[in-house]
């Protein structure tokens, strides 16, 4: 009678073997790259626009110091990353799957767009259903009860407890 507890060979190969036949082909080094120096651009936008919010001190900090510090982190790693980028493999070419994720950069957007115009509640509602419903293909009933729990969860947290001055309707 074998241990329980004793380890034994894996009777299936890597899981990389498994998953390769079902991931899209490289996109090549010029695609990491350029990637690479979009997150460039967006960090160096974030720590300018992060600048005009004012850092402040590390006693009392400014609105804009932990935006410079998150911005600062992207743009090294991205700088990094424009450096190492050639010998790297993981960006994968332009697919329909890709849409997905352009989709939900396009409801962030429209979340940041809609907040100070009519509050957080209903943007937040539709972004949270938006992408359960068709980007995390989950039910209706699932969407909408999620939905509306987390954006109580979120009203409950900020808005009551830690009382952040959020734009809202309620």
């Amino acid at each position: 009678m074998s241990d329980p507890l004793e380890a034994g060979p894996l009777e299936s190969g890597p899981l990389e073997e498994v998953a390769d036949d079902t991931r899209p082909p490289h996109a090549g080094p010029l695609s990491q790259i350029s990637a690479a120096l979009v997150a460039l651009a967006v960090g160096v936008a974030g720590a300018i626009g992060s600048l005009a919010l004012g850092l402040g001190r590390l006693t009392q900090p400014g609105p804009g110091l932990w935006p410079f510090a998150i911005s600062v982190v992207i743009v090294v790693l991205s700088a990094v990353l424009v450096f190492t980028g050639r010998r790297l493999e993981d960006t994968e070419r332009f697919s329909k799957a890709s849409l997905l994720t352009a989709a939900g950069l396009v409801t962030l957007i429209l979340l940041a767009w809609l907040l100070p115009l009519i509050g957080f509640e209903i943007p937040s509602l539709l972004l949270v259903f938006v992408w359960l419903r068709w980007l995390g293909k989950e039910s209706w009933r699932t969407s909408i009860v999620v939905s509306v729990l987390t954006v109580a969860a979120f009203y409950l947290l900020f808005v009551v407890l830690l009382q952040v001055p959020l734009p809202r309707l309620i």
